[in-house]
């Protein structure tokens, strides 16, 4: 094992030692009570089981047989979960055939960052997450369930099943995914055409049937984003069956995944032999598998806020610094898009997860002994990739070696050293950039600062050509207090464009970027954010700003006394708290964490 590996995993177990013990204390309290349901009451349980057969009530009264419940994220709206409206049926007459019951628990709402994304419901994403950890504790409350399953893919969905999967931490629980769309028009092509629209080279209908072509069909969209970044971590941390990630929704393989998954969670149930309550499974090890997934692969930045709320709520305290310390460890061995041509589809085809994991355990650069779902313990057997043999699902050996150098590096020559995401520090604060698709020659910028409230003034400058210059578009109260911490990722193809034309540009701001964002240098999560008197509310326009994502420094050149006594600036921007349901979430706003403590407000009580 690489000596940093085990030196940040060992930081990360004793700075979690008093809230992981509390947090198992709670968990093995309640796996001491037995299954849940023998604890109900007689009218409590009818309720329960009204709609069952009456030997399935019998099984279910007497404890005979396990019951899963189902926690589902499926709308027919979204792409990437409308493949789950065929999976309940497919769960309960595998659960059945193995020898247990299954019941529909709880959905879960689901919200696209593609359709919301630069409109006002992207100012409910972040937040979406926490109603969906709600969401499933109130669909496991119940207490029916001997273990769960728990269906979703995209960018907010998955962890917040996963947090609150582990509010359930005694169950058993399996992730369960749709996969990916099959591939469209490359994501070059795509990203293409969105800079010749904000170029005015193309008008509405071109684009329209541009974004048409990559986004066409059932599945999870193409590209390494959030929600591919996803299944990528969930799989890393062993929570998925092996190689189940990326197998296109509609095809044989997909529907044996999943009723392969349903058996298998019924065999770690506290009935049988071998209990695996979720609990015991994301450890401190998981998490930082979870991270080197992250870093090896170039995938999201949104993950430096979801991987720190997934952590916390097992008990578990990671940092920026954790993240940093990993990246300048664990090589880059993927180039997918945005770091790359590739789409996911192709990854998969390369080698995909089998052949990540295999490099990395091989070069001792992850945990292999932790506990998953798979039917042997440890990360050995995710090396295996899932074929259909006459017809019947079987485990066969991947490949040793990337089928497409060019997607899939190996760790002797990996596309770069470093995962290329690090903690930026400086006068204008705390925050992280991610470098694995920004072109060496731009990864730092000095230019002065243009100062927006508003990333609609941004675009509105762009178009009157006023961003023509060497320039830091400082974007300010774009934090989960100010106005829920919004993707910005409407600016990808303006910034581009700027690049593309020879000017030096970066964006620094206290929100996020999207998970598909890429080339442009950027510093964000800045914290403390502008609505709290954060310094990059004192910018102002003209401000000379050296931005050295290398070297993780990002400060403004202004004597420090002066900076020091300029107030900060408030918010100019406006109409950001009502309208699309944004009203509603103002005490999640008011009592929202920083970004380096998973922006939530979930742990207000612990």
């Amino acid at each position: 094992m690489h000596p940093v590996l085990e030196e940040v995993t060992a930081q990360i177990i004793e700075r979690s030692r008093e809230t992981r013990a509390a947090y198992l204390a709670r968990i093995d309290a309640a796996i001491a009570n037995g299954p849940q349901r023998t604890n109900l009451p007689c009218a409590n349980l009818a309720h329960g089981f009204a709609v069952c057969s009456a030997i399935e009530k019998d099984e279910l009264a007497h404890a005979v047989k396990a019951n899963v419940g189902i926690i589902s994220a499926y709308n027919d709206m979204l792409s990437a979960h409308e493949p789950y409206q065929h999976y309940p049926a497919l769960i309960k007459q595998a659960v059945r055939e193995a020898g247990g019951v299954a019941q529909f628990a709880g959905g879960v709402p689901a919200m696209c960052d593609g359709v919301t994304q630069g409109m006002p419901g992207m100012e409910l994403s972040l937040f979406s997450r926490d109603v969906i950890a709600l969401s499933t504790a109130i669909g496991l409350s119940h207490n029916m369930f001997d273990a769960a399953l728990y269906l979703g893919v995209c960018d907010k969905i998955v962890p917040g099943l996963l947090i609150g999967a582990l509010s359930f931490g005694h169950l058993p629980a399996v992730f369960v995914p749709a996969g990916p769309m099959t591939s469209g028009i490359s994501n070059k092509e795509k990203s293409r055409a969105r800079q010749k629209f904000a170029e005015g080279k193309i008008g509405e209908k071109e684009l329209l049937e541009s974004e048409s072509k990559a986004y066409h069909s059932p599945g999870t969209c193409t590209f390494y984003g959030t929600a591919n970044s996803n299944q990528m971590m969930v799989e890393i941390m062993g929570l998925h069956l092996p190689g189940a990630s990326f197998v296109n929704p509609y095809t044989a393989l997909r529907d044996e995944l999943t009723m392969a998954a349903a058996k298998q969670v019924l065999k770690f149930t506290a009935q049988g032999d071998d209990y695996r309550p979720i609990a015991h499974m994301v450890n401190e090890k998981a998490i930082v598998n979870a991270i080197i997934g992250l870093l090896s692969t170039g995938g999201s930045t949104n993950h430096t806020i979801h991987l720190i709320a997934i952590a916390r709520a097992a008990g578990i305290i990671i940092n920026w610094d954790d993240f940093d310390n990993l990246s300048k460890v664990i090589p880059l061995l993927t180039k997918i898009y945005p770091n790359g041509p590739a789409d996911v589809n192709q990854f998969h085809a390369a080698g995909g997860m089998g052949l990540l994991i295999r490099e990395l355990l091989e070069h001792g650069l992850l945990h292999g002994d932790i506990l998953t779902v798979g039917n042997r313990h440890g990360m050995a057997q995710y090396s295996e990739v899932p074929t259909l043999i006459n017809g019947k699902l079987q485990w066969v050996e991947g490949p040793e070696q990337s089928l497409d150098p060019d997607i899939i590096a190996s760790v002797e020559q990996p596309f770069a050293a470093g995962g290329g995401l690090h903690v930026m520090h400086g006068n204008l604060g705390r925050g992280v950039s991610k470098i694995s698709a920004v072109a060496e020659k731009h990864q730092v910028v000095t230019a002065p600062a243009m100062v927006f409230d508003d990333q609609l003034d941004v675009v509105a400058a762009f178009k009157r050509g006023e961003l023509e210059k060497d320039v830091i578009v400082v974007l300010r109260f774009q934090g989960p207090k100010a106005n829920g911490m919004p993707e910005l990722h409407k600016l990808t193809p303006i910034m581009g464009v700027l690049q593309d034309r020879g000017f030096h540009v970066a964006l620094i701001t206290d929100g996020r970027m999207s998970g598909a964002s890429g080339k442009v240098p950027s510093a964000i999560h800045m914290w403390p954010e502008c609505i709290d008197g954060g310094p990059l509310a004192k910018v102002r326009d003209g401000d000379i700003i050296v931005l050295n994502t290398q070297t993780g420094e990002v400060n403004v050149q202004v004597d420090p006394a002066e900076f020091e006594a300029r107030v900060a600036e408030p918010n100019h921007a406006t109409g950001h708290h009502f309208g699309h349901g944004r009203e509603l979430f103002g005490a999640m706003r008011a009592q929202a964490s920083t970004a380096e403590t998973g922006a939530t407000n979930l742990f207000f009580v612990d």
